[in-house]
């Protein structure tokens, strides 16, 4: 597994979501996407959201992913 398959794979699960991913060793990864839908929601619902977009692979191919998940507007004032 790499970082751009993630990044990928988030962005068709989340349209219109930016997002990037890192990580070197293929199976610990960090990412921080953005995205309007997560207005109003607590972290751990964005957090659900994103690993719904990748499915089986999260516990497997994917070993451990850490998000910051931020909307839009958060984001320009962080």
């Amino acid at each position: 597994m790499d970082a751009e398959t993630i990044r990928k794979l988030i962005e068709q699960g989340l349209p219109g979501a930016q997002v990037d991913v890192r990580g070197d060793d293929g199976v610990h990864f960090e990412a921080v996407v953005i995205h309007p839908d997560f207005a109003g929601r607590m972290p751990l619902a964005r957090h659900r959201m994103v690993y719904a977009t990748l499915g089986a692979l999260m516990g497997n191919e994917i070993h451990a992913l850490a998000l910051r998940t931020h909307t839009p507007d958060e984001q320009r004032t962080a």
